[in-house]
């Protein structure tokens, strides 16, 4: 049964000798169960039923030959996919980008952002994080509602700061 989160529990290490090793993320915020968006759900069970084996530990994504997944063949793969929907240039782990906008997007506070993305710090977490046309237009049309107001109405800053 589909519980719509991911365990975040190892990360891949890529040796020198062509070997792939498991390791513990690099932070204890790298451990962590990121909640998956509901509008990817049935994708994903369908890859999952085709294939991921029926175990707890199986790799949910592997190469031809059933073992993880090379970055080389990754990238191949994506740099495909991106430039066939014309996205040349965004490569994969832009994603984490984009991921951690959108979800800051949504009013997601710093603690939010870290814990999701497993980082330790705030700095990491605004790192990943990116201004948006779209959230300029809010922030603008919410300034130009304190400008309408009536003068001398006050306006109490949320954090309950003064300047």
């Amino acid at each position: 049964m589909l519980q719509r989160t991911v365990d975040v529990r190892q990360a891949a290490e890529y040796l020198s000798d062509g070997t792939v090793g498991f390791k513990s993320p690099k932070t204890a915020a790298g451990r962590r169960k990121v909640a998956i968006p509901s509008n990817i759900v049935a994708d994903l069970a369908a890859h999952l039923a085709a294939h991921v084996a029926d175990d707890r530990d199986a790799l949910v994504f592997t190469g031809a030959k059933g073992g993880p997944l090379r970055p080389h063949v990754l990238a191949m793969h994506w740099r495909a996919a991106t430039e066939a929907v014309g996205l040349v240039g965004f490569h994969f782990h832009d994603l984490r980008h984009t991921s951690n906008t959108w979800a800051a997007v949504t009013g997601a506070s710093t603690r939010e952002l870290m814990a999701r993305m497993g980082h330790a710090s705030p700095v990491a977490a605004i790192g990943y994080q990116h201004a948006t046309a779209d959230r300029d237009r809010v922030i603008a049309d919410a300034l130009a509602g304190l400008a309408a107001q009536p003068v001398g109405a006050e306006i109490v800053p949320i954090d309950g700061m003064s300047g």
